[in-house]
């Protein structure tokens, strides 16, 4: 596909639009990938790296090999996607410091309505689907009352952490954020952004690759053999997540590892609060961030 410099500043701008989806848990680049019209050619790019490229490298050069991935296409949307994240990863970071409440009440609109979207996606309800959604469902569920990790930065977990989260983010309706936040490692990833922290991005982003190139081929034979049972066992995980980013908290027990400290948190209502000023502005950011996800689905049946 021969495209011009300007075309390429467009796909940047997409990636861009990805990045900033990609930083907030409960919108995926996926989506946004597939509103803006480059989802098919992200997804046929990305398995493209496979060993026919090794062999064209080896054989005929880094030019044909290039070509073979699409690696213009790559670049120009990475380097969006970079950007974004970046930039974006301070302004978070500041917010989960100084609004929690405000900040995870947006993030649980934009979640809640994730799961009808991804809900949406199922063609037909059968016992097959039913259990899947329940199974997914407890499964999230009990993986969010169990205390945090330790060590958030522990080289396997970060691998793990990399290679869930970029399958997600591939995924329209699934957050790669929304991933770390399960696995406790949200925080913990834009400290090293913000920090500039190369070895710990270094081990994100070599678990991305491996998700990239392993659990990206396994989701997408799920999808073409099992596509409503797999979406019904992703809804039923988004749902049973909810517990986790549920903005009112309230801290059961805490202690200190070295210079770390480990809080066990449980949901409470919010009327737990006395007066709670807050929760006016709660509400209306938690239904400000369900309605940004019902707009992009409305835009992407549109498109599609």
């Amino acid at each position: 596909m021969q495209r011009t410099l300007i075309d390429y500043m467009i796909i940047t701008l997409k990636g861009l639009a990805m990045g900033a989806a990609d930083v907030v848990p409960g919108v995926s680049g996926g989506t946004i990938a597939f509103i803006s019209g480059i989802y098919e050619e992200l997804i046929d790019s990305i398995n493209k790296v496979n060993p026919t490229a090794l062999k064209l490298l080896k054989n005929e050069g880094i030019s044909a090999a290039w070509r073979y991935v699409n690696g213009n296409f790559l670049i120009a949307l990475l380097t969006g996607i970079a950007i974004s994240v970046l930039s974006l990863a301070k302004v978070l970071k500041w917010l989960l410091e100084h609004h929690p409440v405000l900040l995870w009440s947006f993030f649980f609109g934009l979640v809640l309505a994730s799961v009808i979207l991804v809900a949406r996606q199922i063609k037909k309800w059968r016992l097959i689907t039913v259990l899947g959604f329940i199974l997914g469902a407890v499964v999230a569920w009990y993986i969010t009352t169990l205390p945090p990790m330790q060590d958030t930065s522990n080289t396997m977990f970060l691998l793990l952490a990399g290679a869930l989260a970029i399958c997600a983010m591939i995924l329209p309706g699934i957050s790669g954020a929304f991933i770390l936040v399960l696995l406790g490692a949200y925080e913990t990833v834009l400290e090293a952004v913000n920090e500039k922290d190369l070895k710990t991005i270094a081990i994100i982003g070599i678990g991305a690759i491996f998700g990239l190139l392993s659990f990206s081929r396994l989701l997408k034979y799920l999808f073409n053999h099992y596509k409503n049972a797999t979406l019904a066992v992703l809804t039923g995980f988004i749902f049973g997540s909810l517990n986790k980013i549920w903005p009112w908290k309230e801290v059961v027990s805490s202690r200190t590892i070295g210079e770390k400290t480990i809080t066990i948190e449980r949901s409470i209502s919010p009327f737990s609060f006395d007066g709670n000023p807050q929760l006016v502005w709660a509400l209306l950011l938690a239904a400000g961030g369900f309605l940004s996800i019902y707009i992009l689905e409305r835009m992407a049946i549109k498109n599609s």
